[in-house]
């Protein structure tokens, strides 16, 4: 898959998991270094949003999906969505997100099982720009990578996505 970045090629190292497959429980780190394991099923809606950088456009971004997030929430009351916005390595600033959980993959599982890792001159090993969301069941339900990594995600879709992931699963078997 092409992806660019200020007009430049950049390749992902992977193919990125399919919708409907089941993701994989990695283990990722909080700033404080403790474990946090995200995928696999767990019962709750998980909605992944990874990125090669953090700047001030990004942040913007990032406050209008929480408060997305939110109204979805709020309107699938007792239905909670965990979100996390991951990076390949330390040396990123979180951002200053109350409802979005900052994680680093600093032992290299969610890159590769996910599939997001970039080649290419100027973003070589970050993780390219790209939403996922699991559902209840474990299984990726949507996702989103943009091909110009300054683009914005479109958050209409991203609305109704999250709300079909969040009524999918009735937790009764085949749905």
């Amino acid at each position: 898959m092409q992806i660019y970045y200020n007009q430049i090629p950049h390749q992902l190292e992977d193919m990125p998991l399919d919708i409907g497959y089941a993701s994989e429980r990695v283990t990722l780190f909080d700033t404080e270094d403790r474990p946090v394991e995200i995928g696999g099923q767990n019962g709750k809606t998980q909605l992944i949003i990874s990125v090669p950088f953090i700047d001030e456009s990004l942040t913007e971004e990032l406050q209008e999906i929480a408060q997305l997030v939110g109204e979805v929430s709020a309107a699938e009351t007792g239905r909670e969505i965990e979100t996390f916005l991951i990076v390949s390595a330390d040396g990123h600033e979180a951002p200053k997100q109350e409802t979005i959980r900052f994680l680093i993959d600093k032992e290299e599982a969610f890159g590769d099982w996910y599939g997001i890792r970039l080649k290419g001159p100027e973003l070589e090993g970050a993780f390219t720009k790209s939403l996922t969301i699991i559902s209840k069941d474990g299984a990726i339900f949507y996702d989103e990578y943009l091909q110009e990594i300054n683009n914005r995600f479109n958050l209409e879709r991203l609305r109704r996505k999250i709300t079909a992931a969040q009524t999918c699963y009735t937790g009764k078997g085949c749905h």
